[in-house]
């Protein structure tokens, strides 16, 4: 289902957030969206007692106040767009040899239309055969696939298309877009019963990543656990859902402080709780990010472009790539050009500029990859902790100052003076913008253990921001970062598993489609590079999408 974006002055209008099973107090100026409450006379933070309010939509013990027509059809448009296949439920007791294997699976390369040979600007299709560990065929789709392209020789290669026909056979489509071989990598990232699991909890244990926050006053101290979602327990909580934007967080009430005695935030550790058995559908080199091996030729022999030759179509196919690499530098596919940039080049691109980057660790890693290359550029120490920041660097002979502040909470850094937790969207309203202001934003990682429905309040808050940020100064420069693929563990795969970050992708693509913003395709730069997957992705892909927002940032200056 097409998902359209908001008008920029429809869906965008309302403040949303979320309260967690209990009876919320909020903000004056958003008076069309009150229930009873009760503030606090002289506290900043607001206590709720263990109530829930009847008019509160409930997913699991997270809580969600209700939307306005348009931001709720927004809603179903999108859940309904990222809809997962379900999965047949498990036999018990489990059965781990019912399950999707890699090994037994297998690929095929389906014939060119023109007798078993592919030309550039062709597309390769080929089909997958699922299989369990007993070597029976699945009947049912929901594996989580990822397919790609490569020619190390040339270091080339794209991003393939999965489509699932539900019947345990996939589809994948590539562009072909270099001349020369063409090895078809296929992996199965999750078998459908671990998709299965990793879904379940998130409705039933987002606070499985939990926080901490220490409450003091003169010499007394106490430490409790906050979230966006808390269990409920007898204890009342501290309400320091955002006033602006209303973005939702709670703490545990201290039993002898006050709310406004908080001083700091940082991780407080991770609860695994999976069912008996259920640990093996997350196994490295079993079922777990495994290739899949072909029957046949795994390798395609790509002939040169034929003159006036049409643009080959698959029914299957319902999007091309963003781009791909050639020769290690990746080229886009959509109307900007891209160019590379020297030192020299990034410091004249960068000349009487404001960047202010938002976000992840994933974004950090722009501002450290800028500090690094500009000789010129030099970090203003604020005493702030490496993880965490804010962090600031001049280049005063060239005018450029560079910014990073990550953003608010959930946010799983060491510990933070609750002075520096600051949304993104306020951030934004906090500036002018204008012709010299680049906006970079990258958010996604830190808020996988939630109902997806928390991560689009994120973004709408967001997306509002950006609109009225355009609407006062059109000129200026925003660019978004989506999600990556990574690297999996037992413990990033219930935390922080690639098929959260796909649903996250999805949701930020649709989210901001129509704005006026330009996205670097982290997802896509990442699946069609060799290199390892790794959350933080390894220097020549930075370097590649540096490269990718200084060509938005000045077109067709490279060096």
């Amino acid at each position: 289902m097409k998902v359209t974006s908001c008008t920029r002055r429809g869906y965008c209008a309302i403040v949303l957030f979320l309260t967690v099973c209990a009876l919320i107090v909020v903000p004056r100026h958003m008076e069309n969206l009150q229930t009873p409450c009760r503030f606090q006379p002289k506290v900043n933070s607001t206590i709720i007692e263990p109530r829930v309010s009847p008019h509160i939509v409930n997913r699991s013990f997270c809580t969600f106040q209700p939307l306005s027509p348009q931001d709720a059809l927004e809603e179903r448009l999108i859940l309904d767009s990222i809809a997962w296949p379900k999965t047949p439920l498990l036999p018990s007791p489990f059965s781990f040899e019912q399950t999707t294997d890699p090994v037994h699976s297998t690929f095929s390369i389906l014939p060119g239309r023109k007798g078993g040979q592919w030309h550039v600007g062709d597309q390769l299709e080929v089909m997958i055969q699922t299989f369990d560990f007993q070597g029976r065929p699945k009947k049912s789709g929901g594996d989580f696939l990822t397919a790609s392209l490569q020619n190390r020789k040339l270091e080339s290669g794209v991003a393939g298309q999965v489509v699932d026909h539900l019947n345990g056979s996939y589809s994948a489509v590539f562009s072909l877009l270099w001349e020369g071989d063409a090895q078809v990598e296929v992996t199965l990232v999750h078998p459908s019963e671990a998709v299965s699991v990793l879904d379940r909890l998130n409705r039933e244990q987002p606070d499985r990543i939990y926080f901490k926050s220490i409450f003091r006053s003169g010499s007394l101290s106490e430490t409790t656990i906050c979230n966006v979602c808390l269990p409920p327990t007898q204890q009342p909580l501290c309400n320091y859902t955002d006033l602006h934007t209303g973005e939702p967080w709670f703490c545990y009430k201290p039993k002898k402080l006050d709310c406004n005695t908080r001083i700091n935030h940082f991780k407080g550790g991770f609860k695994q709780n999976l069912k008996a058995k259920e640990e093996k559908l997350f196994q490295s080199g079993v079922n777990m990010k495994v290739s899949i091996q072909a029957t046949g030729p795994s390798i395609a022999t790509v002939l040169s472009r034929k003159e006036g030759q049409l643009k080959v179509k698959t029914s299957s196919a319902t999007s091309v790539p963003s781009g791909y690499y050639y020769q290690g530098v990746w080229r886009s596919l959509g109307r900007t050009i891209l160019s590379q940039f020297n030192s020299s080049a990034i410091t004249q691109c960068l000349k009487g500029k404001d960047v202010h980057m938002y976000g992840d660790s994933t974004i950090r890693q722009w501002f450290e990859f800028l500090n690094a290359a500009l000789p010129g550029l030099k970090e203003f120490d604020l005493h702030n902790p490496r993880q965490v920041g804010p962090f600031m660097s001049l280049d005063y002979e060239n005018n450029i100052m560079v910014t990073y502040r990550c953003h608010g909470p959930p946010i799983r850094f060491s510990l933070i003076p609750t002075r520096e937790l600051r949304y993104i969207a306020n951030e934004i309203d906090r500036l002018l913008g204008g012709p010299n202001t680049v906006i970079v934003i990258g958010i996604w990682s830190h808020i996988s253990t939630y109902p997806i429905e928390v991560y689009i309040r994120r973004l709408q808050s967001i997306r509002r921001a950006v609109v009225q940020l355009l609407d006062r100064a059109p000129d200026t420069l925003v660019i978004i970062r989506t999600a990556n693929v990574k690297a999996l563990t037992l413990y990033e795969t219930i935390t922080n598993s690639d098929w959260y970050s796909l649903q996250r992708d999805k949701v930020l693509r649709a989210i901001f489609k129509g704005l006026k913003v330009h996205l670097i395709d982290a997802w896509e730069m990442t699946l069609a590079h060799h290199l390892p997957h790794n959350l933080h992705p390894l220097p020549p892909i930075i370097k590649n999408m540096i490269d990718h927002v200084l060509s938005y940032i000045c077109p067709h200056k490279g060096g």
